[in-house]
């Protein structure tokens, strides 16, 4: 009866595990939305120093008005504002179901530094570019249906500046940065979106790079100042929302700096010319895919995202043929449950088999019940007679308890859910079932 206890014991831990990270999505609080004016660095630091070292980043110093607006783009599911100090100051989703509770346009971009923000090594340089205004070719421009270009100059003492920004339809843009001479300069994707703030997913800067591997720092997490040489992408993200930069032709140098809350902001540094493809949007796996399918790192799933990743695969391929979400995951669970069913009766074979075994497991021990060592021997010696292992029905459930937590991080990060209707009162499976 103690393999029995023990293997109970067991499944139960196991059920429990599984019951715990479904549930924990529910019942565990959210944490709350950070301070709109945590990451202004210009009000916390002083302004006017310079970095200790060429590794470290400069600080913003907005002596100038720079809320004004000297360019407004607008694109086919967003719209961007450009200030004066040549950064997208706002950036809005204008597609229905990005819409906020109270009806609002969901805004990305609320937190400095801002997107395209560039700061120079040269402390004189560096205060010189947040007083000096950057002017545009153009006031508005409709990228709505093809892309279309834009350029910002900024003509500092010794330095002209420009940017020629492209943007697209559906959040991506690209950005070149050219300068008059060689100068040390940084230049920000901005802070990570503040919109899906919660404690049961990953928010900070993800950094990848040409070995494929992953640099996650989160929130809370960046003590120090650090560098990161061959970067493909350096992205700022919270759970459905992203600002990243990427480069796979030509990795950068990032800098990883911290806020004065040790939250993590993000660099690119050069001292030459630099084109890098950007990104400002949710992190839709068909809209990320389009410009590069390495992109999709960004979606995080944790330690099983090995599973993860062709779960998504397949459920976006049944999505495809079917037409609505949840219809797709009442058959992807199908589909697993069919292929985990060998598991599955195996484990209840063997749970079968011990139950059987009971009786005769009960009389050995009435019979050795004083004496341990023999009373394991003969249960040992039965079940190997009946070909019963005592660890054949937790095992199964054991192997598929990746698979499990594997769906669930999949429907926890798939932004594709928000605004997506099921049946009857279910309208959104982003949100909690009311009732």
């Amino acid at each position: 009866m103690e393999q029995m206890s023990m293997q109970k014991r067991l499944l139960l831990a196991a059920l429990l595990s599984i019951v715990f990270f479904i549930v924990y999505d529910f019942f565990m609080p959210k944490r709350a939305p950070l301070e709109q004016n945590q990451t202004t660095i210009s009000q916390t630091m002083d302004q006017s120093k310079a970095p200790a070292s060429a590794n470290d980043t400069p600080k913003s110093n907005e002596n100038l008005a720079s809320n004004e607006i000297i360019a407004t783009i607008k694109g086919q599911s967003y719209e961007a504002k450009i200030d004066k100090l040549g950064r997208i100051a706002k950036f809005y989703l204008t597609e229905d179901k990005y819409k906020t509770e109270d009806g609002n346009k969901i805004e990305l971009v609320s937190q400095n530094p801002l997107p395209l923000e560039l700061r120079f090594n040269d402390s004189t340089l560096n205060t010189d570019a947040f007083k000096v205004a950057y002017s545009s070719d153009a006031s508005k421009v409709d990228a709505s249906s093809e892309p279309k270009t834009i350029k910002l100059t900024q003509n500092l003492d010794g330095v002209t500046v420009t940017k020629n920004i492209k943007f697209y339809p559906n959040g991506r843009y690209e950005v070149e940065v050219n300068l008059s001479k060689s100068v040390d300069y940084f230049i920000t994707p901005g802070f990570r979106p503040n919109i899906a703030i919660d404690s049961y997913t990953v928010h900070g800067v993800m950094l990848r790079n040409t070995d494929d591997s992953l640099n996650i720092i989160e929130d809370g997490d960046a003590k120090e100042v650090k560098n990161y040489a061959n970067t493909t992408i350096a992205a700022a993200s919270d759970r459905y929302y992203t600002a990243l930069f990427y480069s796979f032709n030509k990795p950068f140098e990032a800098v990883v700096d911290k806020d004065v809350n040790n939250n993590p902001i993000v660099f690119v540094k050069t001292n030459d010319s630099l084109k890098l493809g950007a990104y400002i949007g949710p992190k839709e796996h068909k809209i990320l895919s389009s410009m590069d399918e390495r992109l999709n790192d960004v979606i995080e799933y944790g330690w099983f995202t090995f599973i993860a990743k062709p779960m998504f695969a397949f459920l976006n391929f049944l999505h495809n043929y079917i037409g609505n979400w949840g219809w797709a995951i009442v058959v992807l669970t199908l589909v697993i449950r069919i292929v985990l069913f060998p598991l599955t009766y195996k484990g209840m074979l063997s749970m079968n088999k011990l139950k059987e075994l009971a009786p005769k497991v009960k009389e050995l021990q009435a019979k050795y019940g004083d004496d341990k060592q023999k009373l394991q021997v003969h249960m040992m010696e039965l079940y190997k007679k009946h070909g019963a292992n005592p660890m054949g029905g937790c095992l199964p459930i054991l192997l598929q308890i990746p698979v499990f937590f594997a769906i669930y991080r999949v429907l926890l990060n798939a932004i594709e859910l928000k605004g997506a209707p099921w049946i009857l009162w279910i309208h959104d499976l982003s949100i909690m079932d009311p009732f």
